[in-house]
């Protein structure tokens, strides 16, 4: 009965710091459209860049895995849940990032806690961006290795830690870990200048390109791909399927190496269930929608650019760091932001308010973000929209 009591106190905590998360049940998502209960929304909250998730051909092929392969892989990756499809991802993979071998995980999340815990090392040195992901930052306790945060995009304060580690101390291995497009607050790591300094000081370089991979490089190869930095460079690259690619799962790539290394010791590899086969099939067909329709990519670009023209003459305050799809409009305090969503989805625009701990207190926000199925006049709504609803704030 305690555990009730003390449980019910956090959760009213929570409603009275205006921090509780209610999940929407989501009936049908179509195109740039979201049916939640009875009421249609414009959506400007999902993740899926390229307009893929309901493309009839990715359906498709899910459909053809499952009267091929069933619906469930049966086991593990280490037991019969692997299959040919699943080879065959994982070769496409590889080949389309310029990468050696990769390697499926169910998640995001299972993949970079799988890869840290696995490989680094106690009294290793990590030394990880402030703003990076949960996933990150929980491999990195998992493995128990020392971790240091330096300030979000800060090269010369992540040059001074690398040089300030004790002589006793050094020998050890040590990992520059970042992401390629911060998730929350939209901006591009330097993904060059860290390297120069992973090269410089012997450090491993680590890059979750979640938001990026399918949306920059060469016919969306990520973006490694972006800046021309090859699998000697930057040895580690984590990528998943839910954003661009429109489907679920992630994978990590680099040097044979690196996988089989992986594959004997990520334990959020070793002990699960492999992706269903028929998931594997649809994020190949899409990988191949990703590499062959380049105007996905074109058409996502011009309407950031077309939002953050209108914004900018309209006086919506945008980051002006953050140049790719996602578009945050800071808030501060999360009771306004809460309002300010709540406002726009009463005019069926539906953005997420964005609250701690998902980003630091007094840091909430609006998370716009774009897709290649929006038009130019659902931008305008939008913008109108915020026009509103920021002024009557």
């Amino acid at each position: 009965m305690s555990l009730d009591v003390n449980l019910t106190k956090e959760l009213q905590k929570k409603r009275s710091e205006n921090l509780y998360r209610v999940r929407v049940v989501r009936s049908r998502e179509q195109n740039s459209y979201i049916q939640l209960g009875e009421h249609q929304y414009l959506n400007f909250c999902s993740n899926d860049y390229l307009g893929l998730s309901n493309h009839p051909e990715i359906i498709a092929a899910a459909k053809e895995g499952l009267d091929e392969y069933g619906l469930g892989s049966g086991g593990s990756a280490l037991i019969t849940g692997y299959t040919d499809i699943h080879r065959e991802l994982e070769v496409a993979l590889a080949e389309f990032t310029g990468r050696s071998s990769a390697l499926l995980f169910s998640s995001g999340y299972a993949a970079n806690i799988g890869v840290l815990s696995a490989l680094a090392k106690k009294n290793d040195h990590l030394f990880m961006d402030k703003l990076c992901h949960a996933s990150l930052i929980d491999g990195a306790k998992l493995s128990g290795a020392k971790l240091r945060r330096y300030k979000h995009l800060d090269t010369k304060n992540l040059k001074e830690m690398l040089t300030l580690i004790p002589i006793a101390e050094i020998g050890k291995e040590k990992w520059v870990i970042s992401e390629s497009l911060f998730s929350m607050d939209g901006d591009l790591a330097p993904l060059n200048e860290i390297s120069k300094l992973c090269e410089k000081d012997n450090t491993t370089m680590y890059v979750d390109d979640a938001h990026g991979f399918g949306i920059y490089g060469e016919n969306g190869a990520g973006s490694l791909s972006a800046v021309n930095l090859t699998e000697e460079q930057a040895p580690v690259m984590v990528a998943t399927f839910g954003k661009a690619l429109g489907v679920a799962g992630a994978f990590v790539a680099g040097s044979e190496a690196l996988i089989e290394s992986l594959i004997q010791n990520a334990r959020s590899y070793i002990y699960t269930t492999a992706l269903p086969p028929a998931q594997a099939a649809a994020i190949l067909k899409s990988l191949r929608l990703v590499r062959t329709e380049n105007w996905r990519r074109e058409k996502l670009f011009n309407l950031i650019g077309e939002f953050r023209h209108k914004a900018s003459k309209r006086g919506i305050p945008l980051y002006e760091n953050a140049l790719g799809p996602i578009q945050p409009i800071f808030v501060g305090d999360s009771e306004k932001a809460m309002n300010i969503s709540q406002s726009l989805a009463d005019k069926g625009i539906k953005v997420s308010a964005i609250r701690s701990p998902t980003v630091a207190k007094n840091s909430a926000r609006l998370r716009v973000t774009f897709s290649a199925s929006h038009e130019e006049s659902q931008v305008d709504s939008l913008i109108e929209g915020l026009s509103e609803v920021l002024i009557n704030d």
